[in-house]
């Protein structure tokens, strides 16, 4: 997630954690491979240069709590700092029946982050409603429609204006929560203001949420500041951030407005769309993993946890059966690479790209391989040597080098897997002085 900035802020915490000495020199280096990192990132030259200076300040100046080394306090310092860089606290929006207002300009994601708003409340019990208050954009109403009936919830569009549109929605529903889609615009102007606050105070809207693309970067600081000034916002969905460079200054930029940032959009499908936590974004960000929000993902996903085998998988003992049921339940969570960044220390492990683009049709080649297999097979793979592997191939009608391609993707989850359980990942790896922070060590 966010590319670059990950990468640089995960060097960072390398860097510390291989230092001898912590002194003023070598903190230095670490505020210079951070704010290159920031700047490729697109937040506010003073953000980081105020961030710099508390970090200079906090490590050279303050001594470390009792039982704790400088190298340790340096880590855990730095690990806030970005926490408070990119939102502080996490922004909540409350599971109870509500109207909400959703608002953004042309090209922010609007429309699809309201389906992916309905989803999310739609999987934690609430039954939900999509009124079409946008009657400028000629196509506005059945592309929502379309969504309410993909995400399969109620659709309101019955009326003439946005404000008899949501009259005779607010009359009719029996939902728990309605979401009240607005006009777009290419910039926020006294037209669009007058119209969003007429149908605030007309639904009485609990939340006012705006919609902004990772994409304007330190630009979403203005942006947030105008909605809120001319209609009073009470949060922001910041969208897009899986496909570009400056998701870390929309972040930052958005906390400075004042506004809280409540959700984020993590790519395409409607399942990509977290609420956001800035302490378990971070932690995900430095390759420590989000225990919680890959919960949250599969009950998204309706995956069932099974904590014997997720707990077997974790320490690398798994049979053939176990990894292809858990290769299929990540792929109801969306995209591997999301889903391993999620679960601690693997963030940290350089995984082939190879293995983490496990396509649709590979998997279904994997599920006849597998099938093909004796059950001492599935439960030993080591003991599938080239007669065995002839045998497979011919039994599931694929190619020998299928076969080898699988057992090969066996081996390297469970070597991965091992390393972030043990040496290289939690207990030992550069970034063990957080770990108590995430409730792993």
């Amino acid at each position: 997630m966010l590319g670059n900035l990950g990468t640089g802020l995960k060097d960072a915490f390398r860097r510390i954690a291989g230092l001898g000495v912590v002194d003023r020199e070598a903190v230095e280096a670490v505020v210079r491979e951070l704010q290159r990192a920031l700047l490729q990132s697109d937040v506010d030259v003073q953000l980081v240069s105020e961030l710099s200076a508390r970090i200079r300040e906090k490590v050279l100046k303050e001594k470390p709590p009792a039982g704790m080394t400088l190298k340790e306090y340096f880590i855990k310092m730095l690990y806030e700092e970005l926490v408070r860089l990119l939102g502080a606290e996490k922004g909540e929006i409350e599971l109870k029946p509500q109207k909400i207002l959703v608002c953004g300009l042309f090209g922010s994601g609007k429309t699809t982050t309201i389906a992916k708003l309905a989803k999310w409340f739609k999987v934690r019990g609430l039954s939900v409603g999509l009124v079409a208050c946008d009657t400028h954009r000629a196509a506005a109403q059945e592309q929502l429609r379309q969504i309410a009936s993909r995400v399969d919830v109620r659709f309101y569009g019955e009326g003439k204006s946005p404000q008899d549109i949501a009259k005779n929605a607010l009359r009719e529903s029996k939902e728990d929560v309605l979401i009240f889609d607005t006009a777009g615009r290419d910039a926020l102007d006294k037209e669009l203001a007058k119209e969003l606050k007429e149908l605030g105070a007309l639904v009485k809207a609990d939340e006012v949420l705006l919609v902004i693309p990772a994409d304007i970067g330190q630009a979403a600081r203005r942006q947030s500041e105008e909605f809120n000034r001319l209609v009073g916002i009470t949060g922001i969905i910041i969208t897009k951030l899986d496909g570009t460079a400056r998701g870390g200054g929309a972040l930052a930029a958005a906390h400075v407005s004042g506004a809280r940032v409540k959700f984020i959009g993590v790519g395409e499908k409607v399942d990509d769309f977290e609420s956001y936590d800035p302490k378990r974004f971070v932690g995900r960000l430095i390759g420590y993993g989000d225990i919680e929000g890959l919960l949250e993902k599969a009950k998204s996903a309706g995956v069932e946890v099974d904590e014997g085998k997720a707990k077997r998988l974790m320490e690398g003992r798994f049979t053939m059966d176990d990894f292809y049921e858990q290769l299929g339940q990540m792929g109801k969570m969306g995209s591997l690479s999301k889903v391993m960044e999620m679960i601690p220390g693997m963030g940290q492990v350089k995984i082939p790209k190879d293995m983490m683009e496990v396509q649709e049709g590979r998997m279904k080649k994997w599920k006849f391989i597998i099938e093909s297999m004796t059950k001492e097979e599935r439960a030993d793979p080591d003991i599938i040597r080239a007669s065995r592997i002839a045998r497979i191939a011919k039994g599931s009608g694929t190619a020998e080098a299928d076969v080898r391609a699988l057992l090969k993707s066996y081996k390297q989850a469970q070597k991965f897997m091992k390393m972030a359980k043990g040496g290289k990942g939690l207990k030992r790896g550069p970034l063990a002085a957080l770990a108590k922070q995430f409730g792993a060590g």
